[in-house]
């Protein structure tokens, strides 16, 4: 059984063509000439296609909440900022020079925007109304996955996006982060400890692959364990991709004064007027 799961592989053609797609898009900016930076961006990309073409797919699908739950994690807390990091800052600069897309990014680009669009839709998402709409159309469910990679970019953009001027200062940036860790953990505190099934999809699967043995008996994972578990990935395993990006910045911030002979207080945070702030 455990050979059932690990081969139920769902090759979407329109996954593997939009990911060949960004990377042919990439190469094509770069003139065939990738920088250093294009192994995160690939990085990125695979990541994408763990999460929505392996069996983490199929798992998520018709048999387990959590398996959902990584998915989730993956493209929102993983593959995005992966994306971003892996572009060159001469192509952000290049394309916020262009009047609409800095008119967008102005807008979008605003942290509390951006925070706003990034918590808003995981938790719209979480709706059981919704959530269960996603396991019973193909096409929901695609589209949820859409809005969360977007949304995942925009949630990483004010912190990531060259150039530094633009981004938020370490201070903003951690209270980001902060809370949106807290709002992350509250969710996934309500899956843990819900003391109902809240998402009654998983009930009872086609079971097309054979597996629910294997899940529901040698591993565990009842309806009820498996919500549970989903909402602790959620909680932990969130809060700890978070907590190792707020120490990033930190380190970051230690760094930047070492590098910057102008610092005149490097045991202070960088005053706010020197980034963007929350609003």
């Amino acid at each position: 059984m455990i050979y059932r799961v690990l081969t139920a592989w769902s090759w979407y053609p329109s996954v593997i063509f939009g990911c060949i797609g960004l990377v042919a898009a990439y190469l094509a900016m770069a003139r065939l000439r990738p920088s250093p930076r294009f192994v995160w961006f690939f990085l990125g990309v695979l990541t994408i296609l763990l999460a929505l073409i392996s069996p983490l797919d199929p798992l998520s699908d018709d048999y387990l909440f959590s398996a959902h739950m990584v998915q989730h994690l993956l493209l929102i807390l993983i593959a995005a900022p992966l994306l971003l990091i892996g572009i060159p800052e001469a192509w952000f600069s290049r394309l916020l020079d262009q009047p609409l897309p800095a008119r967008i990014e102005r807008q979008l680009g605003r942290p509390l925007v951006a925070w706003l669009l990034g918590i808003g839709t995981l938790w719209l998402w979480h709706l059981p109304v919704l959530y269960e709409a996603t396991l019973a159309d193909e096409g929901v469910h695609i589209f949820e996955h859409l809005t969360f990679l977007v949304t995942g970019v925009i949630f990483w953009w004010p912190l990531i996006v060259p150039p530094a001027h633009r981004r938020l200062n370490a201070f903003y940036s951690l209270v980001y982060l902060f809370t949106g860790g807290l709002a992350n953990s509250l969710l996934g505190i309500i899956l843990t400890f819900a003391p109902n099934l809240i998402y009654r999809g998983y009930l009872h699967p086609e079971d097309e692959l054979g597996i629910l043995p294997l899940l529901r008996e040698t591993w565990g994972l009842s309806p009820m364990a498996d919500q549970q578990l989903g909402g602790l990935l959620m909680w932990v395993g969130g809060s700890l991709i978070l907590l190792l990006a707020m120490m990033a910045i930190l380190v970051r911030w230690y760094a930047a004064p070492a590098e910057d002979a102008d610092t005149e207080n490097p045991a202070a945070f960088p005053a706010p007027p020197e980034g963007r702030r929350l609003s």
